[in-house]
Order: structure tokens, then sequence, then C-alpha cells
């Protein structure tokens, strides 16, 4: 395959290990990378070792690392903000500048980037869509790559399809690890039956990369938690975080989250999304999983079986591994579509074999 150029928005945990893997991957060159106190590009490739070096322990992991325009950022809870030295952020590389607009930054790049990852929790709804408006307003033609979460979000994307279609952009939406590589581990493993009954995902995280790389995560996930949501989550303090997970002695578990493998698996013909649940266990001070992360996607064969075919993950992938690795492997997918000339939305499931 040809050479990728890619960007990164945001360099919290998922940002970084994004940068980091990149250089595993055969086709790809990071040219820029940004959070909300500058950005870092250069069309030959970032030198992502010295980026990651300069920004150990100086970068911001909330989603108000970037701004979403004219200032204005997309979320005013807590960034979980890790920042020492004379630099902030992404700008401690010697290969960055400061910038109040770094998303602009990018779009102003954007003839020599193929595909932009928005590696960024998605604490408000529309923050993901209103990042595709400013692309589509701005004319940029290439992809666009999510490791979004939330089902409702799909919907605001499907919304922005045709003007996706007329831009020239291929968005492809929730590829991290759930969704996105369990999703697609579940489209796959629906192919045994003619009807599907239920899908059921069961996820364990431990938190190798330390909890302070994903503090955005961590809030996010927080949401599912019996007695918050979405925007009491985001207003937490770091604080009531700590306390919350000081409640649980560092164990948080997680049932019928609303996890966007339901909504992706419903448009890729699999099953009604109501058959799909996601749960799981977050261990924030063990670097080992509490749980095995596992896929079990019960059905009907054609010739009258009943089954059950499960998908299982090794307990030494890392999250950070689950995430990145698909993500990745998924915006490689978005360009050869792209170059291919098919735009609009796409989910995991769609660039599988289809059901």
């Amino acid at each position: 395959m040809h050479e990728i150029t890619f960007a990164v928005l945001g360099t919290g945990g998922i940002g970084r290990r994004a940068l980091e893997v990149s250089q595993h991957k055969a086709a790809l060159t990071p040219v820029a990378a940004c959070d909300r106190h500058g950005v870092a590009l250069d069309a030959d490739g970032l030198a992502v070792e010295e980026l990651l070096a300069a920004t150990e322990g100086n970068i911001d992991s909330g989603l108000d690392d970037v701004a979403t325009d004219g200032g204005d950022t997309a979320t005013s809870g807590g960034s979980g903000v890790k920042q020492h030295g004379t630099q902030r952020g992404v700008v401690a590389s010697e290969q960055a500048v400061a910038t109040d607009e770094p998303i602009q930054a990018i779009i102003d790049a954007g003839a020599e980037i193929d595909a932009v990852l928005l590696a960024l929790p998605n604490y408000e709804h529309d923050f993901i869509p209103r990042t595709a408006d400013r692309f589509i307003e701005a004319g940029y033609s290439g992809v666009l790559i999510d490791v979004l979460k939330r089902s409702r979000v799909i919907g605001m994307l499907e919304d922005r399809r045709d003007a996706l279609e007329d831009a020239g952009i291929t968005f492809i939406c929730g590829a991290g690890a759930t969704p996105g590589f369990l999703t697609g581990a579940a489209a796959l493993a629906a192919h045994s039956f003619v009807e599907v009954e239920s899908v059921d995902i069961w996820w364990g995280v431990g938190l190798k990369s330390g909890y302070e790389d994903n503090r955005g995560t961590v809030r996010e996930d927080i949401a599912h938690l019996p007695g918050y949501d979405i925007e009491t989550a985001r207003d937490l303090a770091d604080a009531d975080i700590e306390a919350i997970i000081d409640d649980h002695d560092g164990v948080l578990e997680f049932e019928d989250m609303e996890h966007a493998d339901d909504v992706l698996l419903e448009r890729a013909g699999i099953c009604d999304a109501a058959d799909v649940t996601v749960g799981g266990i977050l261990d924030v001070r063990s670097d080992e999983k509490p749980t095995t992360t596992t896929v079990s996607v019960t059905g009907r064969t054609f010739d009258g079986e009943r089954a059950t075919n499960t998908f299982e993950l090794g307990d030494e992938t890392s999250m950070e591994a689950n995430v990145n690795g698909p993500a990745l492997g998924y915006l490689k997918a978005g360009v050869r579509r792209n170059r291919n000339g098919e735009y609009g939305v796409f989910g995991p499931a769609e660039l599988l074999p289809r059901f």
C-alpha cells in the first residue's frame, strides 16, 4: 500500500500510544500531533521518539486538550492535567509550536494529511460531529477516524453523511477496542449463523500505561456507574474521581454500558441494537487484567442448530495495544476506501465481510 500520512488530535494516553504503535505499522507516517497548547507538524514525518520523550509526564489527557472553535473547549470538566517544566503539553517538544487554534493548524495542513485520528474521549455528545463539521467546511478530503464509545453519536455522524460524501471524506466511527476491535470480532463470529440472538461483550482492562495517562478514559467510564451519567461525570473534579476510585478499591465494574457496539452491529445488519450488551471491569491500580476480555455471539445456524461462538483476547494484550492497533488498521482500511472514491460514514463491522 502507498505511504499514508496521518495526524493525531489529542496527545493523552490514546494519542501518545497511537504515535508509538504507528512506528511498528508498515506504510504509516505521523506528520502532525496536537493538544490544546500547540501543534507539531512535519510533512516528512514527526520524530516520534523525541516527541514522546519531551512530553512524558507533561501531557493533558482531558478532552478539553483541544479547543473546538473560537477558543471554546469541548468540555468544562476537569482535564486531568499533568504538567511540569517550562513548556506545557506538546509544545515541550522541539518540533512543536504554541497555538490557540491547534485543530485549525491541522486543517490548514490538510493537503499533506491522508487521515486524522481523533484520539479524544467523547464527553460532549456533539464534539466529534462538530469537529467533523470543521473539516467539511474547510474543504478537507481524506479520512477521519475516531475511537468514540457513545451509541448516540453515531446518529449525529449519520446526519452528516451527505456533507461528508460531498466533501470527499471517509469517516470511520468507533474504531478502537470496544467499539471497534470487538465489534469486528462479533461481526465475524456471526457468520456461522443465519440468525443472531445475542452479542455479549465483556472486557477487562488493567491500566498498564497508568491512570495518569488515561484520566479522560476513566472519567468517561465512570459515566456508566450507577448514579452517574455523561453530564455528571464531565463535571467531576479530579479529587471526586479519585474518591470514587478509592470507594471501589481501584476496581470499577460496569454493566449495560452505552457503547456504540450495539448501533454499529445493527448498522451492519448483524442483529438489533437491543440484542447487544456491553460490560466490563477496569482496574486502575494494576497492570494485570481483572478479567479476560470476551465476545460471545449466540445464534441459529442454517441447519437449525443453536450455538455460541466466543472470541477471547489474550490477557497479556494491553488496552493500548487493543485500541491503537485496530484503530490504525481501520485507518488504513479507510484510506484505501477513500482512494477508491468511497465517502461517507462507516462502522468497523462494515469494513468486514457482510452478514
